[in-house]
């Protein structure tokens, strides 16, 4: 049985069990209006909230939100303690809280590839149950959302391939997303001139295992694994949309940092067509085969470095 079908199992399970009572381990019982997020929530909202997440979220979250619930044994990735108050799929700068609408976003889809399922709440539920499940972070008390990133119109509308293009550039040439996390999917000489096109860096040095991903520390108390494109699911959605929204935003407690206002929006756009490119790959020959041909690659020796006085001689390693 997998993990999301065991999580499902044991969360009918969890339906049936009684909500009138405040299950032990559960915050107090609310008896005065709480300010979260800088919102007054009224009591009876949030004793309803609790009733509502007893149904659909203490399986697997657990009674005190410390992703202990009786079902979450066993899954991997194991349940998010909602007590840090670090979310990491939001249209928000990464490591800022969330705004309700992203609760919803990830509510109503769940996260690809894990025992997180998309829950139909009814709507005249969701609201208190997203004001309950604040409660457990004590950083609700003392900070507001951030800032919503709005995505800009896609100038690679109608012409993905031409924005993906750009894209395998961006990726490996300027914003050297597998020089220390993601792996890379393009040969070596193909990544020198990339670098050197978009930057006018030569990078001399690669590390040696670059066709794969680099575990990161996070805030989560264990190591994640950036994603394989060609091989994981995308927890946050796998449109041109969800990818531009994750990689603007970044990815919360974890080493993804915020490209919003560092890279030009075309070229987001196009890191996210050009991720959209590879997720199609997922399951492939043609994955299979790209990566035979990256690691059955000769040896390679960069050219000789241009001794000319200018930006272009300019070196740099891969740590």
């Amino acid at each position: 049985m997998t993990s999301a079908a065991f999580a499902l199992l044991a969360c009918a399970v969890g339906l049936a069990l009684p909500a009138c009572s405040r299950p032990a381990g559960s915050p107090p019982r609310f008896t005065a209006p709480l300010v979260i997020g800088g919102r007054t929530v009224p009591p009876a909202a949030l004793e309803h909230g609790r009733e509502i997440y007893t149904h659909f979220c203490r399986p697997c979250h657990g009674d005190a939100g410390d992703g202990k619930g009786p079902s979450a044994a066993g899954l991997r990735p194991p349940a998010r303690d909602l007590r840090l108050g670090v979310y990491k799929f939001a249209a928000v700068a990464a490591g800022q809280l969330p705004n309700d609408a992203d609760f919803v976003r990830t509510l109503r889809s769940g996260l690809h590839g894990t025992a997180m399922l998309a829950w139909d709440v009814p709507d005249a539920e969701l609201d208190d149950l997203i004001q309950y499940v604040k409660v457990f972070a004590p950083r609700w008390r003392s900070e507001t959302p951030g800032e919503p990133i709005v995505a800009s119109a896609d100038p690679w509308a109608g012409r993905p391939a031409d924005g993906a293009a750009r894209g395998l550039l961006v990726y490996h040439g300027m914003a050297q997303c597998a020089v220390a996390c993601h792996p890379a999917y393009a040969t070596r000489p193909e990544i020198f001139a990339a670098t050197k096109e978009l930057t006018r860096i030569e990078v001399r040095e690669m590390r040696p295992d670059l066709y794969f991903p680099v575990a990161k520390d996070s805030d989560y108390g264990h190591k994640i694994l950036p994603p394989d494109f060609t091989f994981n699911e995308m927890r946050g959605g796998d449109t041109a949309a969800d990818i531009y929204r994750a990689i603007a935003a970044g990815i919360g407690g974890t080493a993804m940092p915020t490209w919003k206002n560092v890279l030009p929006e075309a070229d987001l756009w196009a890191l996210a067509h050009y991720v959209r490119s590879l997720v199609e790959l997922r399951g492939t020959l043609q994955a299979a085969t790209l990566h035979k041909l990256l690691l059955d690659q000769p040896a390679w020796t960069p050219p000789p470095p241009q001794r000319d006085g200018g930006a272009d001689g300019a070196t740099h390693g891969d740590h």
